[in-house]
């Protein structure tokens, strides 16, 4: 059972890249995803470099587990539709970003995941809070501790 401070929560991609690692303790009980999230985790395993333009991992077993994570998401959860109230949401999203000087198009799939939290009235969970900055006035964000990931060598 989680000791965190909400029931309920959207998850950011980054949570469920790292799952195995984060603290329960620190997410919420009951736990969604945004159709967002399953797309750009369905995208993940095409972004593998291949091993002749990087030595950082093996492009087959890096594969193998971004597909493994994708599968255990789409088994676990039914994602919440980035829907029309979530899209005009996402106007007022863009114009927060901008009005603190941050570029909204390099961060499409953050904003659009922010988006979907706020029409469903869901704090969004996430390692790296400062990809919402500006958005303090329209969401609720939970910023959960990066872990310590052990090195997944060749």
């Amino acid at each position: 059972m989680s000791s965190s401070a909400y029931d309920q929560g959207l998850l950011d991609t980054n949570i469920l890249i790292l799952r195995r690692w984060v603290n329960p303790a620190e997410l919420p009980n009951e736990m969604a995803i945004s159709a967002i999230t399953l797309a750009e985790l369905s995208a993940w395993p095409h972004q593998v470099r291949p091993n002749s333009e990087q030595s950082t991992y093996d492009e087959h077993a890096e594969r193998a587990r971004r597909l493994d994570v994708l599968q255990r998401v789409e088994h676990e959860f039914d994602p919440v539709p980035f829907g029309v109230e979530a899209a005009r949401i996402y106007g007022r999203v863009t114009a927060s970003v901008v009005a603190v000087g941050r570029k909204p198009r390099r961060r499409t799939v953050d904003l659009m995941i922010a988006a979907t939290a706020i029409a469903e009235e869901l704090p969004l969970f996430t390692t790296n809070p400062g990809d919402f900055d500006g958005l303090q006035d329209l969401l609720t964000v939970v910023p959960v501790i990066r872990p310590v990931v052990p090195h997944e060598g060749r």
